[in-house]
Protein backbone atom coordinates (compact mmCIF):
# COMPACT_ATOMS: atom_id res chain seq x y z
CA UNK A 1 0.00 0.00 0.00
CA UNK A 2 1.40 3.45 -0.87
CA UNK A 3 1.78 6.11 1.27
CA UNK A 4 -0.67 7.80 -0.81
CA UNK A 5 -3.07 4.84 -0.06
CA UNK A 6 -2.79 5.32 3.41
CA UNK A 7 -3.32 8.94 3.35
CA UNK A 8 -6.55 9.13 1.60
CA UNK A 9 -7.78 6.07 4.09
CA UNK A 10 -6.97 8.16 7.11
CA UNK A 11 -9.44 10.26 6.99
CA UNK A 12 -12.49 7.12 6.16
CA UNK A 13 -10.80 5.19 8.81
CA UNK A 14 -11.32 8.20 11.73
CA UNK A 15 -15.06 8.98 10.21
CA UNK A 16 -16.09 5.16 10.18
CA UNK A 17 -15.72 5.24 14.16
CA UNK A 18 -18.55 7.76 14.98
CA UNK A 19 -20.88 5.88 12.20
CA UNK A 20 -19.96 2.70 13.83
CA UNK A 21 -20.94 3.76 17.44
CA UNK A 22 -24.28 5.53 16.39
CA UNK A 23 -25.08 2.49 13.92
CA UNK A 24 -24.38 0.61 17.28
CA UNK A 25 -26.52 2.45 19.36
CA UNK A 26 -29.31 2.66 16.97
CA UNK A 27 -29.30 -1.04 16.92
CA UNK A 28 -29.03 -1.42 20.61
CA UNK A 29 -31.97 1.28 21.29
CA UNK A 30 -34.75 -1.26 19.50
CA UNK A 31 -33.29 -4.09 22.10
CA UNK A 32 -35.04 -5.13 25.01
CA UNK A 33 -34.90 -3.36 28.17
CA UNK A 34 -32.63 -4.48 30.87
CA UNK A 35 -33.63 -4.27 34.62
CA UNK A 36 -32.66 -1.01 36.21
CA UNK A 37 -32.44 -0.80 39.88
CA UNK A 38 -34.77 2.08 41.14
CA UNK A 39 -35.87 2.68 45.33
CA UNK A 40 -36.70 -0.59 46.99
CA UNK A 41 -40.42 -0.91 48.05
CA UNK A 42 -41.49 0.64 50.98
CA UNK A 43 -37.73 3.16 51.21
CA UNK A 44 -38.97 7.07 51.30
CA UNK A 45 -38.00 8.86 48.78
CA UNK A 46 -34.97 11.28 49.38
CA UNK A 47 -35.36 14.84 50.37
CA UNK A 48 -34.95 16.76 46.77
CA UNK A 49 -34.47 20.11 45.99
CA UNK A 50 -34.96 21.54 42.19
CA UNK A 51 -32.90 24.34 40.84
CA UNK A 52 -34.11 26.67 37.72
CA UNK A 53 -31.79 29.30 36.78
CA UNK A 54 -33.62 31.93 34.73
CA UNK A 55 -32.17 34.95 32.50
CA UNK A 56 -35.48 36.90 31.09
CA UNK A 57 -38.11 33.98 31.53
CA UNK A 58 -41.22 35.82 32.31
CA UNK A 59 -43.15 34.73 29.73
CA UNK A 60 -42.63 31.57 30.33
CA UNK A 61 -41.52 30.59 33.65
CA UNK A 62 -45.19 30.05 35.74
CA UNK A 63 -45.97 27.10 33.75
CA UNK A 64 -42.63 25.06 34.48
CA UNK A 65 -42.97 25.90 37.80
CA UNK A 66 -46.24 24.94 38.27
CA UNK A 67 -45.64 21.48 36.69
CA UNK A 68 -43.18 20.98 39.31
CA UNK A 69 -44.85 22.16 42.26
CA UNK A 70 -47.29 19.30 41.79
CA UNK A 71 -44.76 17.13 42.11
CA UNK A 72 -42.76 18.11 45.23
CA UNK A 73 -43.23 16.82 48.48
CA UNK A 74 -43.55 17.82 52.02
CA UNK A 75 -39.56 19.08 52.62
CA UNK A 76 -38.61 19.34 48.86
CA UNK A 77 -37.49 22.76 47.39
CA UNK A 78 -37.95 24.62 44.50
CA UNK A 79 -35.50 27.21 43.86
CA UNK A 80 -35.26 29.90 41.31
CA UNK A 81 -32.33 31.68 40.49
CA UNK A 82 -32.95 35.00 38.72
CA UNK A 83 -29.76 35.92 36.69
CA UNK A 84 -29.35 38.93 35.39
CA UNK A 85 -33.04 39.78 35.12
CA UNK A 86 -34.67 42.61 33.38
CA UNK A 87 -38.15 41.81 33.80
CA UNK A 88 -40.23 40.02 35.99
CA UNK A 89 -38.96 36.51 36.27
CA UNK A 90 -38.21 37.22 40.25
CA UNK A 91 -41.81 38.34 40.50
CA UNK A 92 -43.46 35.41 38.53
CA UNK A 93 -41.82 33.16 40.10
CA UNK A 94 -42.14 33.75 43.43
CA UNK A 95 -46.01 34.43 43.17
CA UNK A 96 -45.89 30.45 41.32
CA UNK A 97 -44.58 29.86 45.27
CA UNK A 98 -40.81 29.22 44.20
CA UNK A 99 -38.40 30.83 46.50
CA UNK A 100 -36.24 33.40 44.78
CA UNK A 101 -32.88 34.45 44.78
CA UNK A 102 -31.56 37.04 42.59
CA UNK A 103 -27.72 37.61 40.81
CA UNK A 104 -26.31 40.27 39.45
CA UNK A 105 -22.99 39.93 37.63
CA UNK A 106 -22.73 40.89 34.08
CA UNK A 107 -18.47 40.35 34.16
CA UNK A 108 -19.65 36.79 34.70
CA UNK A 109 -22.64 35.29 32.31
CA UNK A 110 -23.85 32.14 31.80
CA UNK A 111 -26.43 29.24 33.03
CA UNK A 112 -23.28 27.80 34.76
CA UNK A 113 -22.17 30.42 37.02
CA UNK A 114 -26.18 30.65 37.68
CA UNK A 115 -26.23 26.95 38.74
CA UNK A 116 -23.13 27.68 41.51
CA UNK A 117 -24.79 30.68 42.97
CA UNK A 118 -28.40 28.39 43.41
CA UNK A 119 -26.10 25.58 44.70
CA UNK A 120 -24.52 27.79 47.19
CA UNK A 121 -27.65 28.68 48.41
CA UNK A 122 -28.76 25.50 48.92
CA UNK A 123 -25.82 24.55 50.85
CA UNK A 124 -27.26 25.69 53.88
CA UNK A 125 -29.66 23.97 53.92
CA UNK A 126 -29.17 20.72 51.70
CA UNK A 127 -30.90 18.29 49.63
CA UNK A 128 -30.13 14.49 49.72
CA UNK A 129 -31.20 15.00 45.57
CA UNK A 130 -30.45 17.92 43.22
CA UNK A 131 -32.36 18.30 40.35
CA UNK A 132 -31.86 21.05 37.17
CA UNK A 133 -34.25 22.36 35.31
CA UNK A 134 -34.18 25.28 32.26
CA UNK A 135 -36.82 27.51 33.20
CA UNK A 136 -38.21 27.31 29.69
CA UNK A 137 -38.81 23.41 30.04
CA UNK A 138 -41.58 21.29 31.28
CA UNK A 139 -41.11 18.46 33.99
CA UNK A 140 -43.68 15.78 32.90
CA UNK A 141 -45.97 14.00 35.47
CA UNK A 142 -43.71 11.55 37.57
CA UNK A 143 -40.67 12.94 36.24
CA UNK A 144 -39.02 14.07 39.65
CA UNK A 145 -39.57 11.06 41.21
CA UNK A 146 -38.28 8.87 38.78
CA UNK A 147 -35.14 10.82 38.67
CA UNK A 148 -34.90 11.55 42.33
CA UNK A 149 -35.88 8.09 43.14
CA UNK A 150 -33.29 6.66 40.57
CA UNK A 151 -30.28 8.89 41.24
CA UNK A 152 -30.45 7.62 44.94
CA UNK A 153 -30.67 4.01 44.01
CA UNK A 154 -27.55 4.96 42.23
CA UNK A 155 -25.74 6.98 43.89
CA UNK A 156 -24.59 8.54 40.36
CA UNK A 157 -26.06 11.55 38.18
CA UNK A 158 -29.20 10.71 36.33
CA UNK A 159 -30.03 12.20 32.90
CA UNK A 160 -34.20 12.61 31.76
CA UNK A 161 -35.12 12.45 28.50
CA UNK A 162 -35.20 15.74 26.98
CA UNK A 163 -36.63 16.74 23.75
CA UNK A 164 -37.13 19.93 21.61
CA UNK A 165 -40.59 20.11 19.75
CA UNK A 166 -41.36 21.60 16.94
CA UNK A 167 -44.03 24.03 16.78
CA UNK A 168 -47.52 22.74 15.34
CA UNK A 169 -47.49 23.46 11.58
CA UNK A 170 -43.64 23.52 11.61
CA UNK A 171 -42.13 23.02 8.38
CA UNK A 172 -39.36 20.33 6.82
CA UNK A 173 -36.44 21.99 8.27
CA UNK A 174 -37.72 22.60 11.84
CA UNK A 175 -39.16 19.07 11.65
CA UNK A 176 -35.48 17.67 10.55
CA UNK A 177 -34.26 19.39 13.47
CA UNK A 178 -36.30 17.93 15.78
CA UNK A 179 -35.38 14.52 14.09
CA UNK A 180 -31.67 15.07 14.44
CA UNK A 181 -32.38 16.49 18.37
CA UNK A 182 -34.66 12.88 18.95
CA UNK A 183 -31.49 11.10 17.68
CA UNK A 184 -29.05 12.99 19.86
CA UNK A 185 -31.21 13.07 23.37
CA UNK A 186 -33.31 9.94 22.57
CA UNK A 187 -32.26 7.18 20.48
CA UNK A 188 -28.26 7.06 21.12
CA UNK A 189 -28.65 7.28 24.64
CA UNK A 190 -31.11 4.69 25.25
CA UNK A 191 -28.59 2.74 22.93
CA UNK A 192 -26.32 3.32 25.31
CA UNK A 193 -28.16 2.33 28.26
CA UNK A 194 -29.11 -1.09 26.70
CA UNK A 195 -25.66 -1.57 26.50
CA UNK A 196 -25.28 -0.93 29.90
CA UNK A 197 -22.96 2.48 28.49
CA UNK A 198 -23.53 6.00 30.38
CA UNK A 199 -24.31 8.98 28.65
CA UNK A 200 -23.91 12.76 28.14
CA UNK A 201 -25.53 15.35 30.31
CA UNK A 202 -27.90 17.19 28.16
CA UNK A 203 -28.51 20.42 30.24
CA UNK A 204 -31.88 20.02 31.86
CA UNK A 205 -33.64 17.29 33.69
CA UNK A 206 -30.75 16.20 35.45
CA UNK A 207 -30.33 14.83 39.11
CA UNK A 208 -27.55 14.80 41.53
CA UNK A 209 -26.34 13.07 44.51
CA UNK A 210 -25.79 16.59 47.18
CA UNK A 211 -22.25 15.41 47.92
CA UNK A 212 -21.33 15.03 44.11
CA UNK A 213 -22.83 18.58 42.94
CA UNK A 214 -21.75 20.43 45.83
CA UNK A 215 -18.28 19.88 45.03
CA UNK A 216 -18.74 20.15 40.95
CA UNK A 217 -16.87 22.97 39.28
CA UNK A 218 -19.65 25.02 38.14
CA UNK A 219 -19.47 28.59 38.27
CA UNK A 220 -17.92 29.07 34.18
CA UNK A 221 -19.02 30.31 30.91
CA UNK A 222 -18.47 26.99 29.18
CA UNK A 223 -20.32 26.71 25.92
CA UNK A 224 -21.73 23.43 26.72
CA UNK A 225 -21.45 23.74 30.73
CA UNK A 226 -23.34 20.46 30.85
CA UNK A 227 -21.15 18.61 28.18
CA UNK A 228 -18.27 19.76 30.27
CA UNK A 229 -19.53 18.45 33.87
CA UNK A 230 -21.04 14.86 32.36
CA UNK A 231 -16.77 14.67 31.69
CA UNK A 232 -15.81 15.95 34.08
CA UNK A 233 -18.22 13.14 36.69
CA UNK A 234 -16.88 10.35 34.48
CA UNK A 235 -13.48 10.86 35.27
CA UNK A 236 -14.36 10.91 38.46
CA UNK A 237 -16.05 7.91 38.64
CA UNK A 238 -19.24 8.87 38.48
CA UNK A 239 -20.50 9.03 34.98
CA UNK A 240 -24.51 9.57 34.04
CA UNK A 241 -27.56 7.23 33.90
CA UNK A 242 -30.40 8.10 31.25
CA UNK A 243 -33.81 7.73 32.29
CA UNK A 244 -36.01 7.24 29.50
CA UNK A 245 -39.31 7.30 31.61
CA UNK A 246 -38.60 11.14 33.21
CA UNK A 247 -39.28 13.40 30.28
CA UNK A 248 -38.72 17.16 30.21
CA UNK A 249 -39.88 18.78 26.87
CA UNK A 250 -39.17 22.05 25.32
CA UNK A 251 -39.89 24.12 22.15
CA UNK A 252 -37.76 25.08 19.55
CA UNK A 253 -36.88 29.00 19.80
CA UNK A 254 -38.30 31.72 17.22
CA UNK A 255 -36.53 32.23 13.89
CA UNK A 256 -33.56 34.77 14.61
CA UNK A 257 -30.55 36.76 14.76
CA UNK A 258 -30.19 34.95 18.44
CA UNK A 259 -31.43 31.70 17.77
CA UNK A 260 -29.03 31.45 15.44
CA UNK A 261 -26.16 32.45 17.75
CA UNK A 262 -27.50 30.09 20.03
CA UNK A 263 -27.15 27.09 17.70
CA UNK A 264 -24.10 28.28 16.69
CA UNK A 265 -23.24 27.71 20.55
CA UNK A 266 -24.06 24.03 21.00
CA UNK A 267 -22.72 23.63 17.30
CA UNK A 268 -19.12 25.23 18.18
CA UNK A 269 -18.93 23.93 21.87
CA UNK A 270 -19.92 20.38 21.39
CA UNK A 271 -17.29 20.12 18.48
CA UNK A 272 -14.41 21.65 20.42
CA UNK A 273 -15.49 19.31 23.49
CA UNK A 274 -15.47 16.44 21.05
CA UNK A 275 -11.74 17.58 20.06
CA UNK A 276 -10.11 18.79 23.04
CA UNK A 277 -11.87 16.36 25.81
CA UNK A 278 -12.92 12.92 23.44
CA UNK A 279 -9.45 11.85 22.97
CA UNK A 280 -8.63 12.98 26.86
CA UNK A 281 -11.34 10.82 28.10
CA UNK A 282 -10.67 7.88 25.68
CA UNK A 283 -6.79 7.83 26.37
CA UNK A 284 -7.41 7.87 30.41
CA UNK A 285 -10.28 4.99 30.05
CA UNK A 286 -7.69 2.85 28.51
CA UNK A 287 -4.68 3.25 30.86
CA UNK A 288 -7.62 2.96 33.64
CA UNK A 289 -9.30 0.03 32.56
CA UNK A 290 -12.55 2.12 32.73
CA UNK A 291 -15.15 1.03 30.21
CA UNK A 292 -17.43 3.42 31.42
CA UNK A 293 -14.92 6.31 30.43
CA UNK A 294 -14.52 4.93 26.88
CA UNK A 295 -17.90 4.35 25.98
CA UNK A 296 -18.54 8.06 26.74
CA UNK A 297 -15.86 9.15 25.04
CA UNK A 298 -16.51 6.82 21.58
CA UNK A 299 -20.15 8.78 22.30
CA UNK A 300 -18.95 11.92 23.29
CA UNK A 301 -17.02 11.61 19.45
CA UNK A 302 -19.62 11.45 17.70
CA UNK A 303 -20.38 14.94 16.11
CA UNK A 304 -24.18 16.55 15.32
CA UNK A 305 -25.60 14.50 12.68
CA UNK A 306 -25.70 17.25 9.81
CA UNK A 307 -21.94 17.48 10.05
CA UNK A 308 -21.24 13.43 10.56
CA UNK A 309 -23.54 13.37 7.03
CA UNK A 310 -21.69 16.69 5.22
CA UNK A 311 -18.37 14.99 6.67
CA UNK A 312 -19.06 11.15 5.28
CA UNK A 313 -20.80 12.69 2.00
CA UNK A 314 -18.25 15.04 0.99
CA UNK A 315 -15.44 11.96 1.95
CA UNK A 316 -17.22 10.08 -0.26
CA UNK A 317 -17.29 12.28 -3.07
CA UNK A 318 -13.57 13.06 -2.57
CA UNK A 319 -12.32 9.61 -2.29
CA UNK A 320 -14.17 8.24 -5.67
CA UNK A 321 -13.66 11.54 -7.99
CA UNK A 322 -10.15 11.84 -6.80
CA UNK A 323 -8.53 8.78 -5.10
CA UNK A 324 -10.44 6.22 -7.62
CA UNK A 325 -11.05 8.35 -11.18
CA UNK A 326 -7.89 10.47 -11.39
CA UNK A 327 -5.53 8.52 -9.46
CA UNK A 328 -6.82 5.00 -9.86
CA UNK A 329 -6.87 3.83 -6.01
CA UNK A 330 -9.82 2.05 -5.52
CA UNK A 331 -9.53 0.80 -1.68
CA UNK A 332 -9.98 4.35 -0.34
CA UNK A 333 -13.09 4.72 -2.45
CA UNK A 334 -14.54 1.53 -1.50
CA UNK A 335 -14.03 2.05 2.75
CA UNK A 336 -15.45 5.70 2.17
CA UNK A 337 -18.11 4.33 0.25
CA UNK A 338 -18.58 1.62 2.95
CA UNK A 339 -18.70 4.14 5.62
CA UNK A 340 -21.05 6.32 3.62
CA UNK A 341 -23.37 3.12 3.37
CA UNK A 342 -23.28 2.80 7.22
CA UNK A 343 -24.38 6.14 8.05
CA UNK A 344 -27.16 5.63 5.43
CA UNK A 345 -27.95 2.44 7.53
CA UNK A 346 -28.06 3.73 10.74
CA UNK A 347 -30.28 7.01 9.94
CA UNK A 348 -32.69 4.72 8.22
CA UNK A 349 -32.52 2.71 11.63
CA UNK A 350 -32.97 6.11 13.60
CA UNK A 351 -35.81 7.08 11.85
CA UNK A 352 -37.35 4.16 11.71
CA UNK A 353 -37.21 3.82 15.68
CA UNK A 354 -37.84 7.61 16.54
CA UNK A 355 -38.80 9.83 13.18
CA UNK A 356 -41.38 7.86 11.33
CA UNK A 357 -44.11 10.56 12.83
CA UNK A 358 -42.25 13.28 11.91
CA UNK A 359 -41.36 12.70 8.13
CA UNK A 360 -42.03 10.94 5.50
CA UNK A 361 -39.08 8.59 3.97
CA UNK A 362 -39.08 11.28 0.76
CA UNK A 363 -38.54 14.24 3.14
CA UNK A 364 -35.80 12.24 4.95
CA UNK A 365 -34.25 11.86 1.88
CA UNK A 366 -33.72 15.90 1.99
CA UNK A 367 -31.22 15.24 5.10
CA UNK A 368 -28.09 16.38 2.96
CA UNK A 369 -29.71 19.88 2.43
CA UNK A 370 -30.35 20.03 5.97
CA UNK A 371 -26.58 19.32 6.64
CA UNK A 372 -25.72 21.78 3.25
CA UNK A 373 -27.84 24.39 5.12
CA UNK A 374 -25.83 24.24 8.64
CA UNK A 375 -22.58 24.42 6.51
CA UNK A 376 -21.80 28.41 7.33
CA UNK A 377 -22.25 26.95 10.87
CA UNK A 378 -19.11 24.80 10.61
CA UNK A 379 -17.22 26.95 8.57
CA UNK A 380 -17.47 30.01 11.14
CA UNK A 381 -15.93 27.16 13.63
CA UNK A 382 -12.45 26.82 11.52
CA UNK A 383 -12.42 31.36 11.23
CA UNK A 384 -14.35 32.71 13.51
CA UNK A 385 -15.84 30.39 16.45
CA UNK A 386 -17.89 31.62 19.24
CA UNK A 387 -16.85 31.72 22.47
CA UNK A 388 -19.81 33.83 24.04
CA UNK A 389 -22.70 32.45 25.53
CA UNK A 390 -26.03 33.41 24.07
CA UNK A 391 -29.69 32.92 25.33
CA UNK A 392 -32.19 32.44 22.29
CA UNK A 393 -35.55 34.43 22.18
CA UNK A 394 -38.63 33.05 23.82
CA UNK A 395 -41.70 33.13 21.83
CA UNK A 396 -43.60 35.76 22.22
CA UNK A 397 -40.16 37.81 22.98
Amino acid sequence: MTLLQVLLLVPAVLLAIPVAVLLLQAFAAGSPSRARGGAAAGVVRPRAAVLVPAHNEAGGIAESLAAVKAQLRPGDRLLVVADNCSDDTAAIAAAAGAEVVRRHDVERRGKGYALDFGVRHLAADPPQVLVMLDADCLLHEGGLERLVARCAALGRPVQALYLMRARPGAGLRERTAEFAWRVKNQLRPLGALRLGAPCQLMGTGMAFPWPLIAGAPLASGHLVEDMKLGIDLALAGRAARFEPQALVTSRFPVAGAATTRQRTRWEHGHIATLLHDGPRLLARGLARGDGSCVALALDLMVPPLALLLGLVLALALLEVVLGWALLGLAVPALVSAAVLVALAAAVLLAWARVGRDLLSLRELACAPFYAAAKLPIYLAFLIGRQVEWVRAKRDGE
